[in-house]
């Protein structure tokens, strides 16, 4: 179990790193926060030390160059931010992006959303 300031340092680490990936783009950062915040408010949410460094691997690198990290990330959150405005559509219209980006997590070992 983690304590709360482990926890405190991982969000703001994420958050920071996040904020330079998106380049403090306007949607991108508030879909993101978002997204953040839903994740570690979830009940059942576990600290995963090793995921949570992975993905700050992750966000450095989006932030560093226009790489494929950053296509990536841009990518999600623009899925994301669509995927907020179409709540009406088809719940099962999600699915195939949500298998592909849990597979792309458990390859990489991060924990994008």
């Amino acid at each position: 179990m983690a304590s709360t300031t482990q926890i405190s340092h991982a969000y703001r680490s994420l958050y920071r790193n996040i904020l330079k990936a998106v380049q403090y783009s306007s949607p991108a950062r508030f879909v993101a926060r978002d997204q953040l915040r839903r994740a570690f408010r979830e009940p059942g949410a576990t600290y995963d030390e090793r995921g949570i460094k992975r993905t700050n691997w992750f966000l450095e690198a989006a932030a560093k160059e226009k790489g494929m990290e950053h296509r990536i990330l841009k990518n999600l959150l623009r899925v994301q931010k669509m995927s907020n405005e179409t709540k009406v559509a088809n719940a099962t219209a999600y699915n195939h992006y949500d298998m592909t980006v849990a597979m792309l997590n458990k390859s990489m070992g991060t924990l994008l959303r």
